[in-house]
C-alpha cells in the first residue's frame, strides 16, 4: 500500500428501508460514491457505521484489496451478510473513487473497457399466469430487442410445492414457444429436493431452455452439484454465497457450470473479481446476478466488460417503478437505456451514474469522521489488532 496515497476522511450514508448509498471522501478533497445492498439498508447502514467506517478512516485509498481485507480480520467475528453488504458500500464508493481520479470507468480500472452488454430480460415474478408471463416476455422482448429472457419456475424455497399446481409444467412450453429464436433461462429460487430439480431440469432441456439457476436451496452444494452432474443443461448459482471458502469449494467441486456472485451481497468489486479469477482458471464462466435497478446493475456491467470468462449475458430487470417502487428517482438521467437488447457502459469515470439530490434530500443521514467514537468492540480490540493490521 502507498503510504503517500491521500487517505479517506469522512465517509456518509444516505438511506432509507431499501437502499443506502454511500458517500466516501479523501482527504485531499476526491469523492467517490458507493451503495451497500438492497432491503433492510437502514439496518446495514448501521453496520457500516459501527464495523466499517472505523477501520476505514484514515487509511490509504489507493489499494482497496488492502483495506478489504484489513476490515475483514478486524471484524472476523463477523463474517455474515450483513458486514459484507455494508463492506460492498465502502468498496464500490472506492472504485467510484479510483475512476474518477483516472478519468476513467471502473470497467477500464481491472481491464475492459466501455461499450456495450448483452442483457437478458429478466422476469421476478410469480404472480403471472403462464400464459401472461409468455405474452410479457414477447411483447418486452420485440419492444427493447433482448435475445434472451428468464422466467421464473417453481416456488421461491418452496421444497418442491410450485407457486400454484401445475404452474412449472405449464410455463415451460408456453414461454418458449412465445419466444423462438431466443434464448431462454429459468430461475427456481432454491425451489426443489434433488430428485424434483432433475425431473424439472430434463424438462427444461426438452423444451430448449439454456440456464437452470438455483435448482436446489442454495447452501446445499452436493445437492446443487448431483443435479448438475444429472443434466446437460447448464446449472448456475451463487448468488446468494458470501463466504469465500464456500465459493472455492463450489468451483473445486465444479457444483454449477456458471457462477453468479452478487456484487452487494459478496461484499463489492474487490471479492467479486477474486471468484471471478477463481472461476476463470476452473474454465467456468460468470454470470454475475443483479436482480434490481440499483446500482448492483452498473457494478455487474462494468465486471462484463472486463472479465475473461464473462458470461453471455447482463441480467437485467424488466420490474419496473410500480412493482419496486424503491428503485423510484436512485440517479440521474436515464442509465438503463437499453438498445437492440444492450446497455452501454460509458466513458464517464467511476460507475458512471449521478445519485439523484432530491433521493438524497429524503433519506436518513449518518455520517462518520476520525475521532469519533468507535464501536465497543473496536476499543476493546482496536489498540491491539491494529498493530497487525
Amino acid at each position: 500500500m502507498n503510504t503517500d496515497s491521500p487517505r479517506i476522511t469522512r465517509l456518509e450514508t444516505f438511506a432509507n428501508e431499501f437502499v443506502c448509498f454511500v458517500k466516501a471522501t479523501a482527504e485531499d478533497g476526491a469523492t467517490g460514491w458507493g451503495q451497500t445492498s438492497t432491503y433492510n439498508a437502514d439496518i446495514t447502514a448501521t453496520v457500516f457505521h459501527r464495523q466499517i467506517a472505523p477501520w476505514a478512516l484514515g487509511q490509504p485509498c489507493d489499494d482497496i484489496g488492502a483495506l478489504v481485507d484489513r476490515i475483514e480480520r478486524a471484524e472476523h467475528k463477523f463474517p455474515g451478510s450483513y458486514r459484507n453488504r455494508a463492506l460492498a458500500g465502502l468498496d464500490t464508493a472506492l472504485w467510484d473513487m479510483a475512476g474518477k481520479r483516472a478519468g476513467l470507468p471502473v470497467t477500464a480500472l481491472i481491464g475492459g473497457s466501455a461499450g456495450p452488454v448483452r442483457a437478458y430480460a429478466s422476469s421476478m415474478r410469480r404472480d403471472l399466469t403462464p400464459e401472461e408471463e409468455a405474452e410479457r416476455l414477447k411483447r418486452i422482448c420485440a419492444e427493447q430487442g433482448f435475445t434472451a429472457a428468464k422466467f421464473r419456475i417453481g416456488a421461491e424455497m418452496g421444497q418442491d410445492r410450485d407457486q400454484w399446481p401445475g404452474r412449472t409444467e405449464a410455463i415451460i412450453p408456453a414461454v418458449t414457444r412465445a419466444l423462438p429464436g431466443i434464448d431462454t433461462l429459468a430461475d427456481a429460487n432454491s425451489g426443489f429436493t434433488v430428485p424434483r430439480a432433475i425431473a424439472v431440469g430434463r424438462l427444461l432441456e426438452d423444451h430448449g431452455v439454456g440456464h437452470y439457476e438455483e435448482p436446489v436451496p442454495w447452501w446445499d452444494l452436493s445437492g446443487t452439484q448431483a443435479v448438475t452432474e444429472a443434466l446437460q443443461i447448464d446449472v448456475a448459482g451463487g448468488e446468494q454465497d458470501t463466504d469465500m471458502g464456500t465459493w472455492a469449494r463450489m468451483i473445486a467441486l465444479r457444483a454449477v457450470d456458471v457462477i453468479q456472485p452478487d456484487v452487494m451481497y459478496l461484499g463489492g468489486m474487490t471479492k467479486t473479481l477474486t471468484v471471478a479469477r477463481w472461476a476463470a482458471e476452473a474454465g467456468l464462466p460468470c454470470t454475475p446476478h443483479a436482480a434490481n435497478l440499483g446500482l448492483v446493475t452498473p457494478c455487474a456491467m462494468h465486471l462484463l466488460r472486463a472479465l475473461p470468462n464473462a458470461g453471455l449475458y447482463l441480467e437485467f430487470s424488466i420490474e419496473g417503478d410500480d412493482y419496486y417502487p424503491w428503485q423510484r428517482g436512485l440517479f440521474l438521467g436515464d442509465p438503463y437505456r437499453v438498445e437492440d437488447g444492450q446497455l452501454r457502459v460509458s466513458e464517464e469515470p467511476g460507475w458512471g451514474m449521478t445519485v439523484n439530490p432530491a433521493w438524497l434530500e429524503r433519506a436518513t443521514y449518518q455520517v462518520s469522521e476520525p475521532g469519533q467514537e468507535a464501536s465497543a468492540y473496536a476499543r476493546l480490540y482496536g489498540a491491539t489488532m491494529t498493530q497487525g493490521l
